[in-house]
């Protein structure tokens, strides 16, 4: 594990997006294409900005979701909707994308999401997450029913879960699928979550789902933070 700190958060974006099109880079030259799953809200948008630039070979690149909400796609709590408009441009348009919600029919029933997704599963190579203060990562939310199924599940794929503390049911990766990507990358900014992380290095607990990701991933986090 190694962890970066950065002076401002346009900083961090650009060392992370540099990092991840390197990450990249080095999947597509050992097996000649690369899948990428990004996290939504407004965090990652300085960092899809820079990224969608990078001379990345971006049609060999497969773009998906960490997680979403179980919201239509043109919603504006879309993630894929966000990914659409501020990753998938310039050099990045020439990506493909795999939407996490297709529809609003998927909107309604997530679990119609989960199996189209699990039925034709690609394990992201390169995965970005995000934090909150809550210790969650994905959507795998401490306070979620589903919290267990997606931890012990030892398939990688995709679960829906309905956390009490957010907005929308959502559709994520398991905790296996985000071990078993090949590079994996951490983003957090400011001391509230940087006290969390320091809660999270001290040993894995499912009450902070981050840290088990932190204490199992085989190659280890690469973390940014400001």
């Amino acid at each position: 594990m190694r962890q970066f700190e950065h002076p401002t958060l346009m900083d961090q974006a650009e060392s992370l997006a540099i990092s991840v099109s390197h990450a990249l880079e080095l999947v597509i030259q050992a097996k000649g294409w690369a899948v990428l799953a990004v996290s939504g809200g407004k965090s990652p948008v300085p960092m899809f900005e820079r990224l969608r630039y990078r001379p990345i070979r971006w049609d060999a690149v497969t773009v998906t979701l960490v997680d979403e909400r179980a919201v239509p796609p043109d919603h504006a709590d879309s993630n894929g909707a966000l990914v659409r408009n501020t990753l998938l441009r310039e050099a990045a348009a020439l990506a493909a994308f795999v939407p996490a919600i297709a529809d609003a029919a998927e909107a309604v029933q997530p679990a119609r999401a989960v199996e189209r997704l699990n039925a034709a599963y690609q394990q992201p190579d390169v995965v970005v997450l995000g934090m909150g203060e809550d210790g969650h990562t994905a959507s795998l939310f401490p306070d979620a029913p589903e919290l267990q199924l997606a931890l012990s599940e030892p398939q990688p794929g995709y679960v829906v879960t309905h956390p009490a503390s957010a907005p929308h049911a959502r559709v994520t990766l398991n905790l296996a699928a985000l071990l078993a990507a090949e590079r994996t990358f951490l983003a957090i900014a400011g001391e509230k979550k940087g006290a969390v992380l320091a809660q999270a290095l001290e040993g894995p607990t499912p009450s902070l789902p981050v840290s088990l990701v932190l204490a199992r991933h085989r190659h280890g986090v690469d973390i940014f933070r400001t």
